[in-house]
């Protein structure tokens, strides 16, 4: 704990995820407006590059390189902004395409070989720091004056958003929590601005992300542009018929995810002291999963900067502690959060090589599911496990009649599937009633075929007619 929390390692943590952290500034507003940007990390690796080019081989300026690589990924969100606003493909197939693309034009641009290294002025943006600008004894000033600010700035936000809150009759927190709470965010951040201000000061990409985590707040609460992104996200239909011109929007939002693509991809390369055709690998990952831990909503409409930004740091510190306890890092820890499967009821029907007929019928068993509904929740008992064979039942001939029809074999608890005749169903064996449907005229059934294909059907016991399923 000791080495985690010391005055290098937390400074290492700013420095190693930055890139991250911007990029999550930018998937965050991506993901509000419902949609995803598969394609940042190709973007990092191909803005790095050309920045990289232009330095290393062809004498160019720090500064042009910079340039270069956010012109880069302004390009790169412009385009892809184009299908997807204006001809309508969806970001997520545009985005997957970008990502093979601009891989391949990156291996273009360095030719498959990496260069190194970048000038210094261009490697001091991501591993520079600024110290001593207002001088101190062991410590840096600058750095606890600027963190100083950073809170009493929060601290008047808070009691301005209290005050606002109390004006229009809304609940707050009590006055003693409110004040706790604030007490401890201030002694936190100080604490930290301590940790950096007795290492080497303020680093350059702590600045950086200062600067993009308070104008991208502000663009996201208090600017017309945010606003439409949330309704987008929300309602699209409702954002539409509102006035809200959805395509440009949309546009803006590639955009801005390709400049601050173009962003990370300057950090990256000056981090790393130069560019390599596997840059960018997989960061798409860390940005997303960044932005659903700090509470963005997969169907859109919901997130913060702010969260965003606190996710990454979470996944930040649990990397680097993995590190620092000699564990091996393992990036599929941070893809854990990205989806969950839904748990269902599944049934498994085991049936004999293509051409023979169904040998049996197993009905496996169901997990306990927990339902969520007006009344809490409530457990669903699970069945047991049985397995049952054509042999089974009385009458039953074995082996299966030769014409594959189904044996009357059922499971515990459910209604006897009903055989058809061979080959008249083009291959369909039998059908057997859905789970989970209540008495009625009309039921639905599912029709088992010798392939392992189910396929419903509607039956109409009020007169007797059946939908026949097509072979």
């Amino acid at each position: 704990m000791a080495s985690l929390l010391s005055p290098n390692n937390l400074t290492n943590i700013v420095l190693q995820y930055s890139y991250i952290l911007v990029l999550a500034v930018g998937m965050v507003i991506v993901i509000i407006g419902g949609h995803i940007d598969l394609s940042v990390g190709s973007v990092v690796a191909v803005s790095g590059a050309v920045a990289a080019t232009l330095m290393i081989k062809q004498d160019q300026p720090w500064w042009v390189g910079v340039l270069a690589a956010i012109g880069v990924g302004i390009a790169v969100g412009a385009w892809q902004g184009f299908w997807v606003a204006f001809v309508g493909i969806p970001a997520f197939i545009t985005t997957l395409a970008g990502m093979l693309l601009f891989r391949g034009v990156t291996y273009e641009v360095l030719d498959n070989t990496s260069l190194s290294p970048v000038p210094g002025e261009y490697a001091r943006i991501a591993t520079g720091f600024q110290n001593g600008l207002l001088g101190g004894n062991g410590y840096d000033v600058f750095t606890l004056v600027i963190f100083a600010v950073a809170v009493a700035g929060y601290v008047v936000m808070e009691i301005r958003k209290r005050r606002a809150a109390i004006a229009y009759k809304q609940a707050v927190a009590a006055t003693p929590l409110f004040i706790t709470r604030l007490v401890v965010v201030a002694a936190v951040v100080m604490w930290f601005a301590w940790r950096l201000a007795n290492y080497r000061g303020l680093p350059n990409v702590l600045i950086i992300l200062a600067v993009l985590v308070i104008a991208y707040s502000v663009v996201t609460t208090r600017t017309v542009f945010g606003r439409h992104v949330y309704a987008i996200g929300g309602n699209l239909t409702a954002a539409t018929l509102s006035g809200v011109k959805v395509k440009w929007v949309n546009f803006g939002i590639m955009l801005n995810m390709g400049m601050l693509a173009g962003v990370a991809g300057v950090l990256f390369s000056a981090r790393s002291n130069g560019a390599q055709p596997g840059a960018g690998n997989m960061f798409e990952l860390d940005a997303i999963a960044a932005s659903f831990i700090g509470g963005a909503a997969v169907t859109g409409g919901v997130g913060r900067v702010t969260g965003a930004i606190v996710g990454g740091l979470i996944m930040a510190i649990m990397t680097n502690g993995m590190q620092a306890v000699g564990l091996r890092p393992v990036r599929a820890v941070h893809r854990q959060g990205l989806g969950a499967a839904p748990r269902g009821r599944l049934r498994r029907v085991e049936q004999a090589p293509r051409g023979g007929s169904l040998a049996a019928l197993r009905c496996k068993a169901r997990r306990p599911l927990t339902r969520r509904g007006m009344g809490g929740r409530r457990r669903v008992r699970a069945r047991p496990r049985r397995t049952l064979s054509p042999d089974a039942p009385p009458g039953c001939p074995s082996p299966p009649a030769a014409n594959g029809a189904i044996c009357g074999t059922k499971c515990p608890g459910e209604p006897q599937m009903r055989p058809f005749a061979a080959g008249a169903r083009g291959g369909w064996d039998g059908v057997r009633p859905m789970p989970g449907l209540g008495p009625g005229r009309a039921k639905t059934e599912v029709a088992l075929h010798r392939n392992g294909t189910q396929r419903p059907e509607r039956y109409d016991l009020g007169q007797g007619h059946r939908t026949p399923p097509v072979g």
